[in-house]
C-alpha cells in the first residue's frame, strides 16, 4: 500500500485529493486526471477542456456552475461527507500545494461538510 504523499498533481478537478483515497492508495487507481476510464466526469472534462488542472482555475463559483453541482456530485458529498467547494476554495485561497499539504496532515481526500 502507498503511503500518503504531498502532491498537487493528485488533486481531481473537483477538488478530492485523491493523494489520500483509498483506491488510489492500494493502487487500483492511477487517480483522476491519469484514469481514462474516469471519462465520464463532466467536471473532469470540463476542467481538461478549458485546460484547468482544477476548478480552481475557473472564474466561476462552483456553487452555480451546473456541471460542478450536478445531483451526482451533491449525493456523494452528502454520502461521503465531502465539500468540493470548501476544497476549491481552500486551493484559491492558498494554492494547490497548500491543499495538497493540507489533505496529507488530516489523511482525507476531502474537506469535511461542517
Amino acid at each position: 500500500m502507498k503511503k500518503i504523499e504531498a502532491n498537487k498533481q493528485l488533486i481531481a478537478a473537483c477538488g478530492l485529493y485523491c493523494g489520500a483515497c483509498r483506491k488510489y492508495l492500494t493502487e487500483q487507481c492511477p487517480g483522476c486526471h491519469l484514469n481514462e476510464k474516469t471519462s465520464w466526469c463532466k467536471i473532469r472534462t470540463c476542467a481538461k477542456g478549458c485546460g484547468f488542472h482544477t476548478c480552481a482555475e475557473c472564474d466561476r463559483d462552483v456553487t452555480d456552475c451546473r456541471i460542478f453541482s450536478n445531483p451526482i456530485g451533491n449525493v456523494l458529498g452528502l454520502l461521503f461527507g465531502s465539500d468540493r467547494p470548501a476544497c476549491i476554495n481552500y486551493i484559491r485561497e492558498r494554492g494547490e500545494q497548500a491543499f495538497a499539504d493540507e489533505m496529507t496532515l488530516r489523511k482525507c481526500h476531502a474537506i469535511k461538510k461542517q
